[in-house]
């Protein structure tokens, strides 16, 4: 659905409920997270592509109203970050995140008036509503409640008798537009996220480190652009048939730095004994972050290390004026040739 409820001149919205594409990069959902605080000061983070915004305050400070906003938001998304965004705006949690839910992606805006609210969910099917899973769903179409205005139509203690104490209360107040839940300000944990999904199963052991090199490349450029360093790496390996296999190591101390990464990252790769597995997928993670200026000078009289640093400082600056891609180790170059 693309559509658009106008909202008539008066009426208020005070939730927009945003959500992202999905396998959307966390620096890239970062990214969108800081557009979002450009509008108002309450941003909820939905990790891993979501995000709530109360927007009272913001109508007041942007002299304009919440369908308007959502279009500002998507148009920043997509001209500053190649992001779109689907946008639900609502009286409450609920009818906002049901309302982006119903567009269509990549992307769009939809609105609904605190007093049509009632109105424009009862004709969803009750799997529509946010909050309610596939089991609830189905437990409500086995008595004849096929659509959010028939859930709302039943008393509330057969809703209870249907989906259980809690869950059927919430269920039947929210089918008729009753959630006073707040939007709390919360941000994304300290941690940055770089991934590798292979095109094929690989065995190869070398591939598999050449490509957890670029992960650590990509990772140590992330954290000095963000001015951030890590205390530990966790190392996650998907295999065929949907195992898996994650671990993490802490750094002897904080760093950003492509040699302290790539050692700790190697030592990790090295204790998961990989043997035949067949690998899928790799994914990296700085964790416990700390501001670069946190993070103690010391001296080093080791001057390899000290010619090492000062090339990842050239390099950062020839990839940030001719791209990530055009430098960086060998290996990472032949396996992508």
């Amino acid at each position: 659905m693309t559509s658009e409820e106008q909202m008539p001149v008066g009426a208020v919205s005070s939730v927009m409920h945003v959500r992202c594409p999905d396998r959307l990069p966390e620096e890239a959902y970062r990214r969108v997270l800081d557009e979002l605080a450009g509008l108002s000061p309450v941003v909820q983070a939905l990790p891993p592509t979501a995000a709530l915004v109360e927007l009272k305050g913001a109508l007041r400070y942007h002299g304009t109203d919440a369908r308007r906003l959502g279009e500002i938001l998507r148009v920043r998304t997509l001209s500053r970050l190649g992001v779109d965004v689907r946008v639900g705006i609502g009286p409450s949690i609920t009818v906002a995140a049901t309302a982006s839910a119903q567009i269509e992606p990549p992307g769009g805006v939809l609105a609904v008036a605190p007093e049509r609210a009632a109105g424009w969910l009862a004709p969803l099917p009750v799997e529509a509503l946010h909050g309610i899973g596939p089991r609830q769903a189905n437990a409500l179409h086995d008595y004849g409640i096929h659509t959010v205005g028939l859930l709302a139509a039943v008393d509330p203690a057969t809703v209870q008798r249907l989906l259980g104490g809690r869950a059927g209360r919430l269920a039947a107040d929210r089918a008729r537009g009753i959630d006073p839940r707040p939007v709390i300000p919360r941000t994304l944990p300290a941690a940055a996220t770089v991934r590798c999904a292979f095109d094929r199963q690989v065995l190869d052991g070398a591939a598999v480190r050449a490509a957890l090199l670029d992960l650590v490349v990509q990772l140590g450029l992330l954290l000095r652009r963000r001015g951030q360093a890590a205390r530990a790496l966790t190392l996650t390996l998907k295999f065929a048939g949907s195992g898996g296999w994650e671990k993490t190591r802490r750094l002897k101390e904080a760093s950003a730095h492509d040699e302290d990464l790539r050692v700790l990252a190697y030592q990790l790769m090295d204790a998961a004994g990989l043997q035949r597995g067949r690998l899928t997928a790799i994914a990296l993670k700085g964790e416990d972050l700390v501001g670069a200026d946190q993070v103690a000078l010391q001296i080093s009289l080791d001057d390899a290390r000290e010619a090492r640093l000062v090339a990842e400082a050239t390099a950062d600056r020839i990839r940030d004026k001719f791209g990530a891609g055009v430098i960086g180790p060998a290996a990472v170059f032949r396996r992508a040739s």
